[in-house]
């Protein structure tokens, strides 16, 4: 095993929209931060006056409801962080400082997409410290009726094995198996879009959620059909989006992890739970600094692209 170093971006990286739920504006920068930073929010635009530095670690969680909330609603939270934190995870972004102007992250077009564009625009770079992974030494679980999520020990980059199965028979049952490394998950999952049920429309918005949701940045899908007239981007998109959601909630272990994921019918809500499990006995994981053998490796994509660059 080889050890390869923490990434952080090469320079800023600006990106503005909406948020699904709130329907705000907001702006969002993702800074370059130093060795050993990790991934934390720097919430502006409080009433307050005062700006808060929230780490995105499972700890900082305060909400799973339809999004994934850290930081705390009276004095300064950040929402909807997953597809950003996917992003992060899937490209190999250890440390950064993400200044957002409002309380949620924008949808932007539903997918992480747009989050890689904006940071291969800016590069990554590498910094002078080993990366520390986190490997799970006993497995975990976390259920709810017949809805589950395990981790389990697993020699190799995280393993995600993710199975969806609703009644809606434009879904059905859906189940999808990768590694995560930056070339899977540009790939096949970071285009992945959220979805929702046209039924559910009017109780969303009486309780406050989907506010911004649109065609423009949500599959839509009706009793009969997806509603969006370009459709879907990948036959099984809905559980590419579903593993995409669990690649960003699991990045708020605070280190990649090493280890298999297993999701039947899960969630925010259950992606949390078993974070929980894991840290509540040490014995159940370490740190350490060995990449796995199979890892393609932040720094060989990097390379790739700048030798892209240079030949075109």
């Amino acid at each position: 095993m080889k050890h390869t170093n923490q990434f952080t971006l090469a320079s800023p990286a600006a990106v503005s929209g909406i948020g699904v739920h709130s329907g705000d504006s907001v702006r969002m920068v993702i800074h370059p931060a130093d060795a050993d930073h990790g991934v934390v929010f720097l919430r502006t635009g409080l009433p307050s006056g005062i700006d808060r530095l929230i780490d995105a670690r499972h700890v900082n969680v305060a909400a799973t409801e339809l999004c994934t909330v850290v930081g705390d609603r009276d004095s300064g939270a950040v929402a909807t962080i997953e597809h950003l934190m996917a992003a992060l995870a899937g490209l190999g972004v250890d440390n950064a400082l993400v200044e957002v102007d409002g309380s949620e992250l924008p949808i932007l077009d539903g997918s992480a997409a747009p989050f890689v564009e904006a940071i291969d625009a800016a590069g990554l770079v590498a910094c002078d410290a080993p990366r520390r992974h986190l490997r799970v030494r006993r497995a975990v679980r976390a259920a709810a009726g017949r809805a589950f999520v395990e981790l389990a020990p697993h020699d190799g980059p995280l393993r995600l094995d993710v199975e969806i199965d609703f009644p809606n028979a434009v879904i059905g049952r859906q189940r999808r198996v990768c590694e995560l490394r930056p070339d899977v998950f540009r790939r096949e999952v970071a285009r992945a879009r959220t979805f929702g049920f046209m039924n559910d429309v009017e109780r969303l918005w009486k309780a406050g959620f989907a506010l911004g949701a649109s065609l423009d940045n949500t599959v839509a899908v009706s009793d009969e059909a997806v509603v969006n007239p370009e459709g879907l981007r990948f036959a099984d998109e809905f559980v590419r989006h579903k593993l995409l959601d669990a690649v960003g909630d699991l990045a708020l272990a605070g280190y990649p992890l090493l280890g298999a994921y297993r999701a039947y019918c899960g969630g925010h809500r259950l992606n949390f739970a078993v974070l929980e499990a894991l840290f509540s006995d040490r014995a159940n994981y370490e740190i350490v600094e060995a990449a796995p053998r199979r890892e393609a490796g932040v720094a060989a994509a990097v390379a790739a692209r700048a030798l892209g660059s240079s030949l075109g």
